[in-house]
């Protein structure tokens, strides 16, 4: 007789594990069924990898930025999944120059309540910030995603959390990361953070609300919202980032400076050799004028010399001429 054992018994490990995440109370045929769905994806895993903080690799050199992560740690993300994402803050912070004058990062955590978990001036050198990363633990329940703008907006983008005044013209980006539905209003906060300067990407996985990603991204939109299907690939965005953060060496693109080109930000300056000036264009150079210097003679010594010289040939003048009329 065939025995059917080994199948019946995964399928009990499977109903139990979907019933430990949606409790009877909670019971949604729907989400099961999409919660297998999402398990089945995972078997086909990547190598595991875990958090190293000592080990720091910057792929690039970033334009400077006040950098805030907001990671949704709610029940629907497992902790392996929720290991996967602080790998991927890891990896982010790897790819970025990070300094006191470069850039700058806060993680906000949320679920049904909002934790901002370091500030932008907590932590200004990679071991650290990585070392923070790893003490992040999940918040678990539900998605306030409106709530989390609204204090990263409020609380963490602040000059005495850690952000540079506007007038030092740093750019102020966040990351949002989520699987979910967001459970509270997140179109309004998050217009109100994009108008005060914030520029927002909104990362999905797995089940995640395209319409509620669009609503909190900045546009275009195709530059600001990405999806991966699993935690297990997140990592892969570490590139797309790195592509739109990193900043790019202008002068070395090519510029019009006369003789120095300075790079600034994403921007540049001209320089010119020492002895020359920038011209009013603020390109071009010219040699400085340098005046002579006048030099006085307290003696009159070459006053004198020189009427001895003119008196000289006054008489020598006069001798020729005598000489003529004899």
């Amino acid at each position: 007789m065939k025995s059917y054992f080994p199948c019946g018994y995964c399928v009990v490990l499977l109903l139990c594990d979907v019933w430990a995440t949606y409790p009877p109370s909670g019971l949604d045929l729907q989400h099961i069924t999409s919660q297998s769905y999402a398990q089945s994806r995972t078997l086909a895993r990547p190598p595991h990898r875990t958090l190293n903080p000592a080990k720091t690799d910057s792929q690039c050199r970033s334009r400077p930025l006040d950098l805030v992560f907001i990671i949704d740690s709610s029940r629907s993300v497992r902790p392996g999944e929720f290991e996967k994402v602080k790998i991927f803050l890891a990896d982010m912070v790897d790819t970025l120059d990070v300094g006191p004058d470069a850039t700058r990062v806060a993680v906000v955590n949320y679920a049904s309540t909002v934790k901002i978990e370091f500030l932008l001036k907590d932590h200004l050198n990679k071991p650290d910030m990585k070392q923070a990363i790893t003490r992040i633990e999940p918040l678990a329940a539900g998605t306030m995603t409106g709530l989390a703008i609204k204090t990263a907006m409020n609380d963490a983008f602040t000059e005495q959390s850690g952000a540079r005044p506007r007038s030092r013209k740093i750019s102020k980006v966040a990351i949002i990361v989520t699987d979910g539905r967001p459970q509270d209003q997140v179109e309004d906060v998050s217009a109100a953070a994009r108008a005060s300067g914030i520029e927002i990407y909104a990362v999905g996985v797995d089940r995640a609300d395209m319409r509620s990603l669009q609503l909190m991204a900045s546009i275009p939109l195709d530059d600001h919202v990405f999806y991966v299907e699993t935690y297990g690939v997140i990592e892969k965005l570490t590139s797309k980032f790195r592509e739109t953060l990193c900043g790019v060496d202008p002068c070395a693109m090519g510029h019009d400076c006369d003789h120095i080109c300075v790079n600034s930000n994403a921007s540049y300056y001209c320089k010119c050799r020492n002895g020359y000036i920038l011209n009013t264009d603020k390109k071009t150079c010219s040699m400085k004028q340098v005046k002579a210097a006048v030099v006085e003679d307290p003696c009159k010594c070459e006053a004198r010399l020189v009427f001895q010289k003119q008196t000289q040939n006054a008489i020598q003048q006069l001798t020729a001429k005598h000489i003529l009329i004899i």
